[in-house]
């Protein structure tokens, strides 16, 4: 049961939550577009990789081997930031945090597009690691949930992720038109092609940093007052033990961890659809993927309003179950014939994928977590359901070198499909516990 001081802390975000649902909708909605259009825009210098791996491996002279290690650098930054991410979250303005981070990813990009050496990338990947994890993540995260209303967290988490994915569906379409018109039309050399879609992503968030620095906060009473009791509070121990109190979020943290994983395969599609035995040029390998970036609105957002309608729990449950079925048939994909059955297959774990991201993070609400702790909360989800950053990618790295061409892909994803099965029996298991105590 849960004490009464945690009580009270639910009642007043409970309050909170009220608040903000009597507020204009459309400042809410107005807020949760910047929101998007800052999250559409981060990400997707750092994970070029899953449409321009063999070119990246080109450009940089490096090994898939130094690749993960690259996103094994990454991820872990990632894992040291999330807990002090989400203190940040708890103390300072979302919109410096989000604005700096912006600004920062941008300026590493520059640096990123000149092509450095091995040594240099492993800092550029690092300094990303700080400006997207440290900076920016659990701020996002906390702003959304703290703008959503009680009944509105599914569909507000599906528009952040749905709509950050139409956002990188869009960039990702002009970046690889403009990929294709360098390297195919003019006859350019990918080296020039990829940089300039780096310049395309990094002066695009240096501008957002920009335009967002110039925005007024406009952060609630109730929101400003969250920050002060945060700032107030120096015993983040004590405040890590009552999270830990608290079953629930273990069980968030290991379908994040699980469903993260999946996401995490869909950044080796186009290599494997490059691969000999099925052979897709570059240029069509990353035109499928790119098409797969696209279902991120579809499976974000829809995934969000079927959770708001029935339960979220349920439909991310079904989704884990079915994208581990989907990616066991991928594996099958040298077999396959038809490329309009590949492409299938690849769009609809998009789907799948998306809808899972789009959820995860709207169960933190059922979660009774204290309005002062949310961000501390998300930070210690975080480091526990992303860690996957810091050894999926060496796994990747070996399985693909050990086991060249598609062999070492297919144990690559069928380890995956076994993670994402462990996620929906995770799943199972909270959807119980929920309805074990909100029955009562």
């Amino acid at each position: 049961m849960a004490s009464p001081s945690l009580q009270t802390d639910v009642q007043a975000r409970r309050s909170d939550a009220s608040t903000v649902q009597s507020a204009s909708n459309a400042q809410r909605y107005v807020q949760l577009l910047l929101l998007v259009i800052a999250a559409g825009a981060i990400y997707p210098i750092l994970y070029l990789r899953q449409v321009y791996q063999p070119t990246m491996l080109e450009v940089f002279h490096i090994s898939e081997n130094q690749l993960g290690y690259l996103y094994s650098m990454l991820g872990t930054i990632f894992l040291l930031s999330y807990l002090p991410s989400g203190w940040l979250a708890d103390r300072i303005a979302p919109r410096v945090l989000i604005s700096f981070s912006l600004v920062a990813t941008g300026v590493l990009g520059l640096l990123y597009s000149t092509a450095p050496s091995f040594d240099l990338l492993l800092m550029i990947f690092g300094g990303w690691g700080l400006s997207t994890g440290l900076t920016f993540w659990a701020a996002v995260i906390k702003r959304v949930s703290l703008i959503a209303g009680h009944d509105e967290q599914g569909r507000f988490f599906g528009f952040l992720d749905g709509g950050r994915g139409l956002v990188e569906a869009m960039l990702a379409t002009i970046a690889i038109t403009l990929f294709a018109w360098i390297t195919q039309t003019k006859g350019g050399p990918a080296v020039v092609g990829f940089r300039f879609v780096v310049y395309m992503y990094a002066f695009l968030c240096i501008g957002l940093g920009v335009l967002l620095a110039l925005v007024k906060d406009p952060s609630s009473q109730a929101e400003r007052l969250s920050r002060a009791q945060a700032a107030r509070r120096s015993n983040v121990i004590d405040d890590l033990l009552t999270l830990a109190k608290i079953p629930e979020l273990w069980l968030v943290a290991a379908i994040v961890f699980c469903g993260y994983q999946v996401f995490w395969a869909t950044y080796s599609f186009s290599a494997y659809l490059h691969e000999g035995e099925i052979g897709l040029s570059v240029v069509m390998a990353g035109t499928i993927t790119t098409l797969k970036l696209w279902m991120r609105p579809i499976g974000g957002i829809g995934g969000g309003f079927l959770g708001d309608r029935f339960s979220k729990v349920t439909v991310l449950i079904i989704a884990l179950f079915l994208a581990s079925l989907s990616l066991i048939g991928l594996i099958a994909a040298p077999k396959i014939s038809s490329h309009v059955l590949l492409v299938f297959l690849v769009l609809f774990i998009g789907v799948l994928t998306y809808a899972i991201r789009g959820l995860y993070w709207s169960l933190l609400d059922r979660c009774n977590v204290p309005a002062q702790t949310m961000g501390l909360a998300i930070g210690l989800i975080s480091v526990l359901g992303y860690s996957p950053d810091v050894f999926l990618p060496l796994v990747n790295g070996y399985l693909t070198q050990t086991f060249p061409g598609v062999h070492g892909y297919q144990i690559y994803f069928g380890y995956v499909a076994a993670v994402s099965a462990v996620g929906g029996c995770a799943g199972l298991v909270l959807r119980n516990m929920l309805n074990r105590k909100e029955g009562a």
